[in-house]
């Protein structure tokens, strides 16, 4: 009558994660594009231990299809300029990087993609502009307790 604890588990994720991809912020979006790729990466690198090679080409392409269908679609080259140019060139490296892990079988392939995706998630956390108005209404508050 009912379906496996697993289905529902997976159900209950989906609504989870479109709960929390429509209230996101752009740049909560972008944060949430870069958590998807390195968790993708992530399971690559399992199957490829495991010789599990259906399921680590799976993880390879949906890898690749977040950093070419989010991240590199999301730039703007116009208004970026020059850190656009150089992300648009790192999102292609990073993709034939994938490839290239694919094809021969490559754990450290992996490990530098996933290597450079957290650096440039480590970045653009560091720029969150809600994170800075948090931190800013947290100093008012912190002055105001001070005062009183």
């Amino acid at each position: 009558m009912f379906g496996s604890n697993r289905s529902a588990a997976k159900a209950y994720a989906k609504v989870g994660l479109e709960t929390g991809v429509t209230a996101a912020s752009p740049h909560k979006l972008i944060a949430m594009l870069f958590d998807g790729a390195m968790i993708a990466i992530l399971r690559a690198q399992n199957h490829m231990q495991a010789g599990q090679i259906v399921e680590k080409g799976q993880a390879i392409s949906k890898a690749i299809s977040i950093i070419d269908s989010g991240l590199h679609a999301s730039l703007n080259l116009k208004a970026g300029g020059e850190v656009a140019k150089n992300l648009d060139a790192l999102y292609g490296y990073m993709t034939q990087q994938l490839a290239q892990a694919h094809l021969k079988n490559d754990p450290a392939i992996l490990q530098e993609v996933h290597g450079l995706l957290s650096e440039l998630k480590s970045a653009w956390d560091a720029i969150d502009p809600q994170a800075a108005a948090r931190a800013e209404v947290g100093t008012v508050q912190n002055f105001a307790s001070v005062k009183a």
